[in-house]
């Protein structure tokens, strides 16, 4: 789907809802396939629920979900064969949409000199299917990160104008998930083509599904789809409301941006300085996470070269190199970084917090370290300062 405003336009009233049955997921990706997208969406992979091109329906995760704790990730099976009642797994549609590594030229000696090329390939055409709420919202962060202000990334841009976007509602929470303080989910924000609610009860295994734009209108309307009923509609938001009162984790009810402001020199960050491993895992897990960095290669003539973009981390001794060392050499000033301005001073950046709630950096982490006990703790200890004492 175009990022434009233009092209997401509401579906019509009359196609808006319908209700499929599990063999119209099948049908759903014959009908992207055919319109020329590759489908990605989750499957199951050397032990945990991952992102990957699906051939068919028949590769989702049905009867799979999944255990999630701090440093801790299993995958295990479930009694109703439901497909989505899995919570985020270590992929986020970043890695397809700002990938890892682009070429960005390259650049060859010939006797007449050096010639440069820039890398022209054309961009992908993306159906992602089984988009959660938090990596929603998570792709409208990057839509305004790197298509909305005045240096746009290409690469980034062409990936996402032509993406078609198939989101789903949560309906079964992880124990590390904290969307609903994020304001970021269960229940889908906009900015999808389709929506689906999955249910699975006594009236048998469905989607609730909704259109959100033109293309997502005209892909329902293909699809073996009945009229909703009440029943499913009532169990598809019970489903979902369910799920934002089990929530796993919490943010403090504070004004977070406030909060890292006001702790700079809170003794917690020396705490967990202690535990972190400055090993740049959350950054590479997180959904809206965006720092690059460029690395120059050749071959062994000398003759060719090319010049690569790849992630980076704030957790990275070399990412604040300056001339004499780094500006954030020590691990307290590296995580104080990444956490302030994740919750913080993205807001003055981007306009938003740059935190979806979707708990991957928690898992993630392997020392367990958890982002909400951490502002938990930088909130208790404003609570209990003296009164008038400086931050």
């Amino acid at each position: 789907m175009s990022t434009d405003t233009d092209v997401n336009t509401p579906a019509p009233p009359e196609s808006e809802e319908r209700v499929m049955g599990k063999d119209g997921m099948a049908a759903l990706v014959d009908i992207l396939t055919g319109r020329g997208y590759t489908v990605v969406g989750p499957t199951v992979r050397d032990g945990a629920i991952v992102l990957a091109e699906l051939d068919s329906a028949d590769q989702l995760p049905y009867g799979w979900g999944v255990e999630l704790r701090a440093g801790q990730y299993r995958l295990r099976r479930r009694p109703d064969g439901a497909a989505f009642a899995n919570a985020a797994g270590p992929q986020s549609w970043k890695t397809f949409l700002h990938p890892s590594r682009v070429r960005q030229w390259s650049a060859d000696r010939t006797g007449e000199g050096t010639v440069f090329s820039a890398d022209r390939t054309p961009p992908p055409r993306y159906a992602f299917l089984g988009v959660r709420s938090c990596d929603l919202r998570a792709v409208a962060i990057q839509d305004r990160v790197l298509t909305g202000g005045p240096h746009r990334d290409p690469v980034y841009q062409g990936r996402r104008s032509g993406a078609f976007l198939v989101a789903v509602e949560c309906t079964e929470p992880g124990g590390t998930c904290f969307c609903v303080s994020m304001g970021t989910g269960p229940a889908a924000g906009p900015g999808y083509d389709l929506v689906l609610t999955e249910v699975v009860d006594d009236g048998g295994h469905r989607f609730w599904i909704r259109g959100g734009s033109r293309e997502g209108a005209e892909v329902l309307a293909e699809l073996p789809a009945r009229p909703v009923d009440r029943d499913t509609r009532e169990a598809a938001r019970v489903g979902v409301t369910a799920a934002a009162e089990r929530m796993g984790r919490t943010m403090p009810e504070a004004d977070l941006r406030e909060l890292m402001a006001g702790t700079l020199d809170a003794p917690r960050w020396d705490d967990v300085a202690g535990r972190c491993l400055t090993c740049g895992n959350c950054t590479m897990v997180c959904p809206t996470c965006f720092c690059t960095t460029t690395e120059d290669v050749t071959d062994l003539t000398g003759d060719h070269a090319e010049r690569w973009r790849l992630w980076d981390s704030c957790f990275d001794l070399d990412f604040s190199h300056l001339h004499g060392g780094p500006v954030r050499a020590s691990a307290r000033s590296r995580y104080r970084q990444w956490m302030t301005h994740k919750l913080g001073t993205w807001y003055d950046q981007f306009g938003s917090s740059g935190c979806v709630g979707c708990g991957r950096c928690i898992v993630w982490c392997p020392v367990g370290i958890d982002i909400t006990e951490e502002a938990a703790a930088l909130h208790d200890w404003t609570r209990s300062r003296p009164p008038g004492e400086a931050s």
